[in-house]
């Protein structure tokens, strides 16, 4: 029998996704258990503060990582949206498997789209992405900070304390949660990842990586792949306004690729789209930056 040690957030969204991959890494391999490590992130702590107020991109992923490198764990199941552009040094991507939606929703009790809303209606929100994308579309909506994990967002919503909230599709998903809500494909970008989970591993820790490849998607890796390039060529962290989305073609090779960057202090904000033929890991970071660049020279640093 193999053991297999995975360390996950204590959300209900994080055991939902972590214990899905479970299953399908058991149906898979014959005699593998998996066993499950909780753990506690700043990110979960401190619910009362903006992400961006909080510290940097890897909130919610330090101590899970911490756990993989005290051998206390062998995977990490994360929200790739989460990951820190550069990971840290002795941990690997071992499979990142297919993407679910990448898309934001706007979630309200009618189901209406974003021109329906009141004037002056309140939306809740955590992202700086899409609290500056709103306020560009509809300048006179109140965003206001909404922390807490999705069904604290959701009762305070039923509750009256606002007419919409932002929530990512893949996590209604994941939840087998289906409010009303209408898709914001065209309005927003979405966060660098967003609907991609990453498996992570030790670097030298092989067989773990053997089993945890077998999930791979290759597409959903090269689209993430030029994302993330994105945000490392912005430098960004959870304090910056950025999005970013590909969409490779297997058929043909060509990848699209459009990025968001708003300028964290000011009222810049800009869009841009390329595409390129991707052929690996490299030309798709090679993309990413390119479209990480346009949009600093667009936006300034």
């Amino acid at each position: 029998m193999t053991v297999l040690r995975l360390a996950t957030r204590r959300s209900a969204l994080a055991l939902a996704q972590s214990r899905q991959v479970a299953r399908i890494l058991q149906d898979m391999v014959s005699g593998l258990q998996v066993e499950e490590v909780q753990v506690v992130t700043q990110g979960d702590r401190v619910l009362d503060r903006a992400l961006s107020e909080v510290g940097g991109k890897g909130l919610f992923v330090r101590e899970i990582e911490e756990a993989l490198l005290e051998g206390r764990a062998d995977l990490a199941v994360h929200s790739m949206k989460d990951l820190p552009a550069q990971m840290a040094a002795g941990l690997a991507m071992a499979a990142v498997p297919k993407r679910e939606s990448p898309w934001d929703a706007l979630v309200t009790p009618g189901g209406v789209g974003l021109d329906a809303l009141p004037k002056g209606a309140r939306v809740g929100t955590s992202s700086l992405r899409r609290s500056r994308t709103l306020k560009a579309a509809r300048p006179d909506l109140e965003v206001v900070l909404l922390r807490g994990n999705v069904d604290t967002r959701l009762r305070r919503l039923e509750a009256g304390d606002f007419d919409a909230i932002i929530l990512a599709e893949a996590g209604l998903r994941r939840l087998g949660l289906s409010p009303a809500r209408v898709l914001l494909e065209g309005v927003m970008v979405p966060a660098v990842a967003q609907g991609a989970l990453a498996l992570q591993t030790r670097a030298d820790d092989a067989p773990a990586r053997a089993i945890v490849g077998r999930l791979h998607d290759e597409v959903t890796s090269l689209e993430t792949e030029a994302e993330r390039a994105v945000l490392g060529a912005l430098f960004g962290d959870c304090g910056t306004p950025l999005g970013a989305l590909a969409r490779l073609d297997a058929s043909s090779g060509v990848m699209r690729l459009e990025g968001f960057y708003a300028h964290p202090t000011g009222d810049a904000q800009a869009r841009h789209e390329e595409s390129s033929t991707v052929e690996d890991a490299g030309g798709a970071r090679a993309l990413g930056a390119r479209v990480g660049a346009a949009l600093r020279a667009a936006v300034g640093a």
